[in-house]
């Protein structure tokens, strides 16, 4: 189960671990999971591959109605944009789901934010110009 979080849904995150580094990629998307512990690698069920999760403080109370930690994933699908830079008939050439944001802009207890970056709309100079 996941949803978009939400500023208050990441208040108790201690850390985000980023099992790839992002600084290369416009976007990721970002899911909040509902897992059974406050940290450590959580199970990733989605196609594509799993780019970071957080992990929660010590003392993060567990969900009233589920039990269980509200967590961040953050993750690519196959037919995303950083996975098919140079392809043409990629769904986001320009443009990016509804849940992806610019990894830089992601931190703890911070939902991350769409830019013109992760849009594909900023403006790529050259090296050396």
């Amino acid at each position: 189960m996941s949803a978009l979080p939400q500023e208050g849904d990441v208040a108790q995150e201690v850390e985000i671990v980023w099992l790839e580094d992002p600084s290369d990629l416009d976007y990721v998307r970002q899911a909040l999971d509902k897992v059974n512990t406050r940290k450590g690698k959580p199970r990733y069920e989605r196609d594509g591959r799993l780019i970071g999760y957080t992990n929660l403080a010590p003392k993060a109370p567990r969900s009233a109605d589920s039990g269980l930690f509200a967590r961040r994933t953050f993750y690519l699908l196959p037919h995303d944009r950083p996975n098919r830079p140079d392809d043409p008939e990629c769904p986001y050439k320009v443009g990016s789901p509804l849940e992806a944001v610019d990894p830089r802009t992601v931190a703890p207890g911070a939902v991350g934010e769409k830019t013109s970056r992760s849009q594909g709309t900023a403006e790529i100079v050259p090296a050396g110009s």
